[in-house]
């Protein structure tokens, strides 16, 4: 379980949000929505431990994530509004540089499986990543969560650039995610077709 205590988040002399409070528990998915600027990105930044609260805190499982450090990166896969790829690598190589980063199994035969789960052909998984659209690039890097055994995933604008069928392959995800026990934030736009019950939305502003 996640809990945020009574967080608040300045950028500047401007406020964007305070006295927020939320807890996630195993199987359900969190959807952060609000106009642009309303400090989404900052939020999932601050569960992510890469972003400290102008005051509040954040616990995993009743401990606060900045005395966890490595323990709490650990349990958590985020992926940010940004890529995260490099355009000289090809698909696998991008996957399986990620995962080996991350300390998940990134063998050949689990990229290839992970790529094609996101509907990107064997063909594609040799070239070099410039040369793909930017819906293939998000795809690229959402299939590291076809690899991801961990608890936690934060996701901003993870539906972005992705056409209707790649849209569908990541809820579709997401649902067996939680089904498992598993809990995600997702900053998004987009609604969220899962089943009742572990669904929850956070509006800000």
């Amino acid at each position: 379980m996640i809990e945020a205590i009574d967080l608040s988040c300045t950028r500047g002399e401007r406020l964007l949000f305070s006295g927020l409070s939320l807890t996630i528990k195993p199987g359900e998915l969190l959807t952060v929505l609000g106009e642009n600027g309303s400090g989404k990105t900052s939020l999932l930044r601050m569960l992510c431990g890469l972003l400290p609260p102008a005051r509040g805190t954040i616990r995993w499982e009743g401990t606060d994530i900045g005395q966890m450090k490595e323990e709490y990166f650990a349990r958590i896969t985020y992926i940010g509004h940004l890529h995260g790829i490099k355009d000289d690598l090809t698909p696998a190589e991008n996957l399986q540089f990620s995962a080996q980063i991350c300390g998940d199994a990134a063998s050949a035969i689990l990229t290839s499986e992970a790529l094609e789960a996101v509907g990107l052909r064997r063909p594609i998984h040799g070239l070099p990543t410039r040369v793909l659209s930017q819906g293939q690039k998000r795809r690229v890097a959402l299939a590291r969560l076809w690899l991801s055994t961990r608890d936690l995933w934060i996701l901003d604008e993870p539906f972005a650039a992705l056409d209707d069928a790649g849209s569908r392959l990541l809820t579709q995800r997401f649902q067996r995610h939680v089904e498992r026990g598993g809990m995600a934030v997702v900053a998004t736009h987009q609604v969220v077709g899962l089943a009742a019950g572990s669904l929850r939305r956070l509006r800000l502003g």
